[in-house]
This record gives structure tokens, C-alpha cells and sequence, in this order.
């Protein structure tokens, strides 16, 4: 391009024409045009992406480190709100010091699998990042104290993932009780040390809780659902250790507790007999999935009740329940009006003519010989639904969770070239 025709138009307007562009090559082809529309470009990504959302893919981005967070990066993406480093594995406390400058406007920071960030790093973005409604750490290195500075510095707090934070404990709850009175989702998968003893009065805003593979006990799950705005609970593969009462949750089910839930994941749960699902099927007239896979204790009375009850059910998940026979089949496609998929798999009591009988009988329900074991069908609708990334409203999905943005996704699978132009 000759170097001076873009000077015949001030960087406004092509900002402005830029954004016009509605395919990602126009906009790649525009930045590649020369420096200064490459600025554009860059100046217009709201969200960027360096790393990966998933431990095993990671391979490329372990050479990503901390002079990546420098302030060439921060100067090239002026106006960045959300920011993933998942999987960056080399990434430490030392390297997020640049959100002291450069922090103010972030909404969202995903440092999943960033395992040398410890307190120090949190408390450095605590401290930088005031208008924080999305925090993800998966697998940091933090504690309690750590948590609570997040908390208190942060009162924005929408969405939080604490999956495999294992220094988490209930005290940690504690401080998103009491502080964080906006959450809207968390996730607490695997957090060996959460028993549940602090939920109580939660924010009622609480629509999603990931707890799989947890130790809450039947006085933590009452804790939890004492708040009363649960839609999406994922209690999958409990830690039996701590369970000592499945007719205390049942009562406290039906008395209403947990009308709200819409999915409720439970493979594998010790606790799930006849009484509790019959508690839940009255109590929650609301379920639209529910996972019950490896669920061996539920006999007829369990399948009939939620035949008779479980009016908005679509999705079911059933593989490996033993007790489920031909007579709690037919009772749940006599009753489930609106069910339109079932995964059935090795139910061994269930008959080839039961089956088929099902099928003659409920041509509308797909029957799927698969297996969810490690959740609920993706749900996109706790995922960043609440951050405001103001918008033109084009709509993009990130590995980690979707945002709403007036700017394309920047993402780098290689360390980037940060160079200055």
C-alpha cells in the first residue's frame, strides 16, 4: 500500500471501517495491510487468549512466560477486558505485575492451570483489578487468605472457578458469603477440603455450583441449597465419607428449598435412594436435566415418582442404574410428557421387549446408549452471561467462556511476537 495513502483518513475512521468488516479474514487481511492498521486491529481485540482450556492441550503454550505479561503486550491491546492465560504453565506471581498499570479495566482473568501462582499473585490482581466480575483458578496454588483479599477488593464478583484449589477451605466459602453477594456461579470441583458448613445464607444470586468429587456432607448440601436460587447443581461422585443422612436432604428438599433447579447432575452419588428422589421430584418441578447415571439404589417407587412429578424433564441420564426394570420405564414414558432424550446404557434389567415397548410407545424420545459421567450436557447459560463486554452485539466463544464484544478474539496458540512497530 503506498505508505501514505492511509494518512488521507484520520485513525478514526478506520477504526470505524474496520469494525465494519464482518469476516475474521477481511479483519486479519486489514491488520496485515501495514503498522498502523495493524494497531487498529489490535486496539479494537476486547478479549485475548494466549493460552488453552484444557490441561492436555497445552503442549504449545509451555514456553509462555512471564515476559509475555509486558507492556508492549498492554500497549498493542488498549482496550482489553478479558484476558485468558490458562495453561501458560510458566507463568508466576512475578509475571502478573504488570496489571499494577494495566489491570484497571479487566473483567474477566482466566489463570487456569497457572500453578506457580500462589496468594501473592492474587492479592496483586486483587489489588489491580477492582472491576473483576469473571476469576478463574483452576489448579493455582491458593488458600483462604488469599481468597478473602480477593473478596473484599473485588466486590463485583459474578463467577468464580476454584476447581482442584485444594488449600481451599470452608473458610474460604466463608468470604465469598459474606463479600461476594453477586455470585453468580462457582466452582468448587474437587476441593477435598470444603465440607459446606458455610453456605448458609448465600447469596440467593447463586444460580450454578460445580461440586463434583467433593466431601459435603448431607448438613453442607442443606447449607448450599438454603439459599434458594440454585438452577444448576452438579453434586456428581460425592465423597460418601462425609454423608450421614439421605432422609435429612430429602425433607429438606420438599419443603421447597430447591424449586429453582432446572439440572441437577448426580453420578454416582452414595446418598441418591428411592426417598431422595422422590423428595426431589416433587420438590422440583422445574428439572429440565438430570443426571442419575450409576445411580444403582433407585427402585420403582424412585422411577414412578418422577413419572408423576418430573413434568419439564428433556434430558434424563440413566445408564448404569441396576434397579431400573421394564416397569420403571414404561412409568417414566407414561409420565415425563415433555422428556425428549434418555441415555440408557447397561441397564440390565431393563428387557429387550421393555425396550422396544418404550420405543413404539415414545416415538419422540431418542434413546442414546451413552454415558455422561463427568456432567450435565454443556450449559451455556451460566457462562459469563452477566459480564457487560460492551458490545455491538457480535457474540464469539473462547476456549473458556463466551463474551459479548464489540472487538474480534485475539488467540495465540505460540508465544506471541510482541516487537514494538
Amino acid at each position: 500500500m503506498d505508505g501514505g495513502f492511509n494518512k488521507q483518513l484520520p485513525n478514526d475512521s478506520w477504526d470505524l471501517i474496520f469494525k465494519k468488516l464482518d469476516s475474521n479474514v477481511d479483519r486479519n487481511s486489514f491488520g496485515l495491510t501495514c503498522h498502523s492498521f495493524l494497531d487498529i486491529q489490535s486496539s479494537s481485540y476486547k478479549s485475548l487468549r494466549l493460552g488453552c482450556s484444557n490441561e492436555s492441550n497445552c503442549s504449545t503454550h509451555v514456553s509462555i512466560h512471564d515476559s509475555v505479561l509486558n507492556e508492549n503486550l498492554f500497549n498493542r491491546f488498549t482496550q482489553l477486558e478479558s484476558l485468558s492465560l490458562g495453561t501458560c504453565l510458566h507463568i508466576k506471581d512475578s509475571g502478573l505485575t504488570p496489571f499494577v498499570k494495566y489491570g484497571s479495566k479487566l473483567l474477566s482473568l482466566n489463570l487456569d492451570f497457572c500453578y506457580h501462582v500462589t496468594d501473592i499473585g492474587l492479592t496483586l490482581v486483587a489489588c489491580s483489578c477492582p472491576l473483576l466480575s469473571v476469576i478463574s483458578l483452576a489448579k493455582c496454588s491458593i488458600t483462604d487468605s488469599g481468597l478473602e483479599i480477593l473478596t473484599k477488593l473485588c466486590k463485583s464478583l459474578k463467577e468464580v472457578n476454584l476447581a482442584w484449589c485444594t488449600n481451599i477451605t470452608d473458610s474460604g466459602i466463608l468470604s465469598l458469603n459474606k463479600n461476594s453477594r453477586q455470585l453468580r456461579s462457582l466452582n468448587i470441583t474437587c476441593c477435598s477440603k470444603i465440607v459446606g458448613l458455610t453456605f448458609q445464607g448465600f447469596s440467593p444470586t447463586l444460580a450454578c455450583l460445580e461440586a463434583a468429587n467433593c466431601v459435603l456432607g448431607s448438613t453442607g448440601i442443606t447449607e448450599i441449597l438454603s439459599g434458594g436460587g440454585l438452577e444448576h447443581l452438579n453434586l456428581s461422585y460425592l465423597n460418601f465419607s462425609k454423608f450421614n443422612s439421605s432422609h435429612k436432604l430429602a425433607a429438606f428438599i420438599g419443603i421447597g428449598s430447591a424449586a429453582n433447579l432446572r439440572f441437577l447432575n448426580l453420578v454416582l452419588c452414595p446418598f441418591v435412594e428411592d426417598s431422595v428422589i422422590i423428595a426431589i421430584s416433587k420438590g422440583c418441578p422445574l428439572l429440565q436435566e438430570w443426571n442419575l447415571s450409576c445411580c444403582g439404589k433407585i427402585g420403582i417407587s424412585g422411577w414412578e415418582a418422577i413419572g408423576s412429578y418430573c413434568q419439564n424433564l428433556d434430558i434424563l441420564h440413566v445408564s448404569y442404574c441396576f434397579e431400573l426394570c421394564d416397569r420403571g420405564l414404561l412409568a417414566l414414558g407414561n409420565g415425563c410428557k415433555c422428556l425428549s432424550v434418555i441415555y440408557l446404557k447397561s441397564c440390565l434389567k431393563v428387557t429387550t421387549s421393555g425396550l422396544h415397548r418404550f420405543r413404539v410407545h415414545r416415538k419422540d424420545v431418542e434413546i442414546k446408549e451413552e454415558v455422561w459421567l463427568t456432567g450435565i450436557s454443556p450449559n451455556e447459560e451460566f457462562i459469563s452471561d452477566d459480564v457487560d463486554i460492551a458490545s455491538d452485539g457480535a457474540e464469539f466463544e473462547s476456549d473458556d467462556a463466551e463474551f459479548i464484544s464489540d472487538g474480534e478474539e485475539f488467540v495465540s496458540d505460540d508465544e506471541p511476537e510482541l516487537e514494538p512497530f
